[in-house]
């Protein structure tokens, strides 16, 4: 079952730019979007749950709030996340599975992104990935 499929919700960015992510209206999503661009990693951290993972790209997961701000600490600085749209998923035992797509910006290069979220009863973040929607060829050239 689809939920939120034709929600749109507008925030200021913390650069004070206005985004929409068509689809998602899921606060704990929104807050997510928000420190990060907002480099406050610690209040990232915190909107995981206590055994919460987050998926990078091309890594084993990070486990644990405090492995979460210390990892976002060392490779997150200077990206801007531009969430798009997005769609919800109810899952088994009151859970929700949240896709966003969108790009990510860092001095050196931007990135089309997807976010795949899994939230929990109590609307914590039980795990969040991170895919890269890029070619292999655009993958190389951003070695560059």
């Amino acid at each position: 079952m689809t939920i939120a499929e034709d929600k749109s919700t507008t925030t200021p960015s913390a650069t004070g730019v206005d985004w929409t992510i068509e689809g998602i209206d899921e606060s704990v999503v929104w807050r997510y979007f928000q420190t990060m661009n907002a480099a406050d990693y610690e209040g990232t951290a915190a909107l995981f749950a206590p055994t919460g993972a987050l998926h990078p790209p091309f890594e084993e997961p990070i486990e644990g709030k405090e492995a979460i701000a210390t990892y976002l600490k060392a490779e997150a600085k200077g990206m801007q996340l531009f969430p798009r749209e997005g769609i919800a998923e109810a899952l088994e035992e009151d859970q929700i599975q949240i896709q966003v797509k969108g790009k990510v910006q860092t001095s050196l290069f931007g990135v089309n992104v997807a976010w795949i979220f899994i939230l929990n009863p109590e609307r914590e973040i039980l795990y969040a990935q991170i895919k890269l929607l890029a070619s292999p060829q655009e993958l190389l050239n951003l070695r560059r």
